[in-house]
């Protein structure tokens, strides 16, 4: 139905592409993005794109507005240079937690990015790991969301021979539902954290931990890491009811100020997570003694594949 494969590098992700087009065996696409005095972004294409099957890779990680307008500019772009079909890889999907009304007079803006993506001339999107499922029902066109837990479920079962009566212990209750998957792939127990906002707090406070992990590794598992503050409170609840080695593992490293301070300061063992958002040298030196990073390319070029191909994407988890 479309020509070739045809990848292109938003200037937000320029590893995780390089790395994707390596396992497509396919050359990145050239464009050039100019960024103007007055913030203004302009995107032209080194070549054309007529007929192609065109993939877009760019995460919409900090800054978000600027990594946010290139991508939409670009989908622009290719669909006015007659792309035979435009798909938007958003490894990290912003806004992904401002998914519902839960207070007066407040937007939906998940929606909001979902309706810009769709406009600005995407025929399909993908993205890994949203922070809430109900988004795919924002989205009009079909898309592939996906999971690196299963890529994070197979780092840690080489890991597990060495543990000590591992346990996964959820941030909090909200993530119950994946951190039972979580736990139930890795064939391990499972224990949550209970949070409550009480009174006029704006923060909800860790009470208390539900399970045993007593004389246990912990396994602290998370979808995103934005300030640490959940983990923090974690770690310091399963310390205090007895835990042994404590481990982290979550898919987005968003990393705000001051998570990376919050997480160096803690008694982890292994903080392992992926590259749906660069890190930052900086961060990276902080945090290089026990951080793992486990890479999405092969995932995503292997979706990206079977798209081109007509084939399920479903079979890669047997479903």
């Amino acid at each position: 139905m479309y020509g070739d494969i045809q990848i292109f590098a938003g200037t937000a992700s320029p590893d995780l592409t390089r790395q994707i087009a390596s396992y497509l065996n396919v050359p990145i696409c050239e464009q050039h993005v100019q960024h103007f005095p007055n913030d203004n972004l302009w995107v032209r294409l080194n070549s054309s794109v007529r007929g192609q099957d065109v993939y877009i890779v760019q995460t919409t990680s900090r800054p978000i507005h600027r990594n946010l307008m290139e991508l939409l500019i670009t989908l622009q772009t290719l669909r006015l240079d007659s792309a035979g079909r435009v798909t938007a890889v958003v490894p990290y999907f912003s806004y992904a937690r401002s998914d519902k009304k839960d207070k007066p007079r407040t937007p939906i803006t998940a929606r909001l990015i979902a309706d810009m993506i769709e406009i600005a001339g995407a025929d399909r999107y993908m993205t890994i790991d949203l922070h809430a499922g109900q988004i795919q029902g924002f989205f009009s066109i079909p898309g592939d969301v996906l999971s690196a837990f299963y890529i994070l479920t197979e780092h840690l079962e080489k890991m597990l021979p060495q543990m000590h009566s591992p346990v996964v212990l959820t941030v909090d209750l909200g993530f119950a539902k994946k951190g039972r998957n979580f736990a139930s792939d890795l064939d391990v127990p499972i224990a949550f954290v209970e949070k409550r906002r009480g009174g006029k707090k704006d923060k909800a406070e860790a009470l208390s931990l539900i399970g045993n992990v007593r004389g246990c590794d912990v396994i602290i598992v998370d979808d995103e890491v934005d300030t640490a503050g959940s983990v923090v409170q974690a770690a310091i609840l399963a310390k205090e009811h007895g835990a042994r080695n404590l481990y982290l593992v979550f898919v987005h490293p968003v990393f705000s100020i001051p998570a990376v301070e919050r997480l160096a300061s803690l008694p982890l063992t292994k903080i392992i997570t992926t590259d749906t958002i660069p890190i930052t040298p900086e961060n990276f030196a902080k945090l290089q003694h026990n951080l793992e990073i486990c890479s999405v390319a092969p995932l995503l070029g292997e979706v990206i594949l079977r798209a081109h191909e007509g084939r399920s994407v479903g079979a890669i988890f047997d479903e």
